[in-house]
């Protein structure tokens, strides 16, 4: 990849929680950074700035295109303007 092209919008799925043995919530990232490493540090920097204690990521990866609906299709814009977008949901337990 050429310096002077767009990167991907990074996604990182997995769980997260307010406090420590709390009920846990659904996650997923997006964010655009230079490598996988950086991507991690950033969501997990993110997550700690919005008061998660935990988080448990299960996998990282490029969007393929742009998604569908909301609230991802907002998350994703946010990601291509230097944000780092949290979107959680419940999880069965």
């Amino acid at each position: 990849m050429n310096d002077n092209e767009e990167r991907p919008v990074t996604i990182i799925t997995g769980r997260v929680w307010k406090k420590k043995g709390g009920k846990p919530e659904g996650v997923h990232v997006m964010l655009v950074a230079p490598d996988d490493d950086s991507a991690v540090r950033r969501a997990l920097e993110s997550l700690a700035a919005e008061g998660y204690a935990e988080a448990e990521l299960d996998q990282i990866g490029d969007m393929d295109g742009i998604p569908d609906d909301e609230p991802h299709l907002s998350a994703y814009q946010g990601a291509l303007e230097g944000e780092v977008s949290i979107v959680t949901f419940d999880v069965a337990i």
